[in-house]
């Protein structure tokens, strides 16, 4: 039988670490773990070797963070010194992690949390089942233009209907 994996944790990249962590710890309620730490290219340490074998040759150095959700999901976060773009891509057009989504049950107080911590709102709440369920979506994006989708309840429970089932 092939079990379902449990989620650890997402890696985002951004330009600002500091600004990055007081966003997810102010606007989501992520808390933190570990870091800033930074880590450079040319050290000769356990981390710094580790690194060499991710990212090869050039990175020079980054700082990264360990931030938490409260049922234990990880988001770290990357400042690399050669990150060039202030804002991320996101385009669901190209082979990436385009939006990652959290679940809050007052969809818009998250969302005017958000906006309040310097992200803004690129999607209204949508409800998914009007009028039969009261699930609803919206995206949002993080000061870097990370997306953010977010239920107000459980994937499972956003996603099952339309004649799908869990299996």
């Amino acid at each position: 039988m092939n079990y379902p994996v449990n989620f650890s944790h997402v890696g985002i990249s951004v330009p600002d670490i500091d600004k990055a962590v007081a966003f997810y710890k102010d606007a989501l309620g992520f808390y933190q773990i570990a870091g800033p730490m930074e880590v450079s290219e040319d050290e000769d340490n356990h981390l710094s070797a580790i690194s060499r074998k991710i990212y090869g040759k050039g990175w020079k150095n980054f700082k990264f963070a360990h931030l938490s959700s409260s049922d234990g999901i990880g988001l770290e976060i990357f400042e690399f010194a050669n990150n060039s773009e202030e804002k991320s891509d996101n385009s669901p057009f190209k082979t990436s992690v385009f939006h990652f989504c959290i679940q809050h049950p007052d969809i818009e107080a998250m969302i005017e949390r958000i906006v309040a911590h310097g992200g803004k709102q690129t999607m209204s709440p949508q409800e998914m089942y009007p009028g039969e369920k009261p699930y609803k979506m919206a995206f949002t994006e993080d000061p870097f233009g990370n997306s953010i989708e977010i239920y107000t309840h459980s994937y499972e429970l956003q996603n099952v209907g339309d004649g799908g089932s869990i299996t």
